[in-house]
């Protein structure tokens, strides 16, 4: 998911899919331990975006403190 996504998710849905993304990770990271996942680079592309959501939702939050 590309960072241009991300900043068009209002703050209630960027956390809704920040949390849809971890889930997503631990079950790539179950399946994987247990079988080889057809494409491992999935597990490094989840834990981007998640990176990518924390990042977006760390710049709103400190834009919102920002004295006027």
């Amino acid at each position: 998911m590309k960072i241009n996504e991300i900043r068009e998710f209002t703050d209630t849905e960027l956390r809704e899919r920040e949390l849809a993304e971890r889930d997503n990770l631990t079950k790539m990271r179950l399946s994987h331990a247990i079988t080889p996942l057809d494409n491992p680079q999935s597990i490094k592309e989840a834990r981007r975006t998640i990176a990518r959501m924390q990042t977006e939702a760390r710049m709103r939050q400190l834009k919102q403190q920002q004295p006027k």
